[in-house]
């Protein structure tokens, strides 16, 4: 599968900021880029800023960012699973991984995850493509924002729902250890027939345990 990549921008205003939101980022604009410190839910911004270079780089990584002028304040990824996860064991070049979505919180709450999803699905490409996200509640910035998991996960319903992406059942042990955990997945107009076959049998492995 050749991975085609079309960019795309829209420009919007949050607390006075006036925000690009583009994608996807070619590795070595990323890397000219400054990160905002509090992006951070993941690792310090400066190693985030790296592997989001890196990902970038990579045929079918991308990376989609809110910025004020240099300054990133808020990005979401693209890429395939972690080759150590169930969702690669299929070894599907058309599903792709959204593997993190973040906002600082000097924008937080107004918008810019659901304007950053709707940037990445600009691109007609992504209609090619299984595009799945895995919730998990020890990612979510509970603290930061004052949320219990359940509201929580609400926001990242409502978020991924913007984009098309809908709550699908597992037996991933992983989603199945906390009730808040979810899969969600969003199915490409043009995915193949096999390849959703696939999906739905990386989804489902213990159905007949008892």
């Amino acid at each position: 599968m050749i991975h085609t990549k079309q960019y795309h921008s829209e420009e919007m205003t949050v607390a006075d900021r006036r925000l690009l939101i583009e994608g996807p980022v070619e590795p070595e604009n990323l890397a000219a880029m400054r990160f905002d410190e509090g992006l951070k839910a993941f690792r310090i911004p400066e190693e985030q800023h790296r592997a989001l270079v890196e990902i970038a780089g990579l045929p079918e990584g991308r990376i989609i960012v809110a910025r004020e002028d240099d300054l990133v304040l808020g990005y979401v990824t693209f890429l395939h699973p972690d080759p150590l996860e169930r969702w690669s064991q299929a070894r599907l070049d058309d599903l792709l991984e959204l593997g993190a979505i973040e906002v600082s919180p000097k924008v937080r709450s107004g918008g810019v995850g659901k304007a950053m999803l709707r940037v990445a699905f600009m691109d007609d490409a992504m209609e090619d493509y299984i595009v799945i996200s895995t919730e998990y509640y020890w990612h979510w910035d509970l603290k930061g924002t004052g949320l219990d998991v359940w509201q929580y996960r609400k926001v990242m319903e409502k978020v991924m729902g913007s984009a098309g992406l809908s709550w699908m059942a597992t037996d991933d042990p992983e989603i199945c250890s906390h009730p808040a955990n979810c899969l969600m997945a969003r199915i490409g107009r043009r995915v193949k027939p096999e390849s959703i076959a696939a999906f739905d049998a990386m989804r489902f492995q213990n159905r007949f345990l008892y």
